[in-house]
């Protein structure tokens, strides 16, 4: 994690780029434990295959896990004000995930300095995934 200086940021600046490997199956099973987010839908193949997908496919929440990652690994979790993603596609088994930020707004509020930040994720072809938006605080 970097330390981040408030003043030193503007407006279009952007954070690292987190890109995670490859999506595995192994991935998806050690999420379903660790969440207790057991749908077939993400594990069981012929489930979802009877369900009209053609393979399982990663929970959306995975993603946004990478995303909160890429937040925190930018400034300390305790800064993180606001956080939330709209899920625009399905991410698949395979996927190379590339989580993107930058800064859309500064601002005061509550007596104290805050980012916001727009967020996405896109696969390996560039479809985008998810798309969200952080704020961050900076205490005076």
């Amino acid at each position: 994690m970097t330390v981040i200086n408030y003043d030193s940021l503007n407006v279009g600046d952007r954070l690292p780029v987190l890109t995670t490997r490859p999506i595995s199956r192994l991935d998806l099973a050690l999420y379903c434990g660790a969440s207790g987010d057991h749908n077939p839908i993400h594990v069981d193949i012929d489930f979802a295959k009877g369900a009209g997908m053609p393979d399982v496919f990663a929970h959306g929440m995975l993603s946004m896990a990478f995303l909160g990652r890429l937040v925190t690994n930018w400034v300390p979790q305790h800064q993180l004000r606001e956080y939330g993603v709209r899920f625009v596609a399905i991410t698949h088994v395979g996927d190379e995930i590339t989580c993107e930020g930058e800064v859309v707004e500064k601002f005061e509020q509550d007596g104290e300095q805050r980012l916001k930040l727009a967020l996405t994720t896109k696969n390996q072809h560039d479809d985008i995934k998810l798309k969200g938006e952080a704020v961050i605080g900076f205490p005076g």
